[in-house]
């Protein structure tokens, strides 16, 4: 099982995995996060009409923040030189859908930063609303592709 679980040493315990030997390749993560919101909500948000201010603003500003603090929060990830983050905020019914897409040139992939930034652009927007909306659901968070590395790209 340690093969395949390349963050366990072949006793079972965590290690961080050593990347020293690889080369520094292109890699490019894309990852989402779905938002219920109660549609008065939703259509507040969107239109920039929330007493704490420019939500979007703040959701795609902590999507990038938690991208790039991801090694600090996951403890097992490398910290990675990330070369861009970009956020897409879209309507969707039943709310919002955050896309963030990270890139970096390293040793390891940069899914992991993919989806934290996801995820924190979406408790960043559950807070931004939470005033107005007690029955806000982070519905998902996943990877939807990457590229680069020793494993090839993938994509759901």
């Amino acid at each position: 099982m340690a093969d395949e679980l390349t963050h366990l040493d072949d006793r079972g315990n965590a290690r961080m995995v050593d990347v020293s030997a690889k080369d520094a390749t292109s890699r490019t993560a894309v990852a989402e996060a779905v938002v219920e919101l109660a549609p008065d909500v939703a259509e507040r948000f969107f239109g920039g009409d929330l007493p704490k201010g420019d939500a979007l603003a703040v959701v795609r500003i902590a999507a990038i923040m938690g991208a790039k603090r991801t090694s600090e929060l996951v403890p097992l990830c490398h910290p990675l030189p990330i070369d861009s983050v970009s956020v897409e905020v879209e309507r969707i019914e039943p709310g919002a859908r955050i896309e963030v897409t990270a890139r970096v040139t390293a040793r390891t992939g940069v899914e992991m930063e993919a989806v934290t930034g996801a995820a924190v652009g979406a408790v960043a927007l559950y807070d931004m609303v939470k005033g107005l909306d007690k029955g806000v659901t982070i519905r998902s968070v996943r990877l939807l592709s990457k590229t680069g590395g020793k494993s090839g790209d993938w994509s759901r």
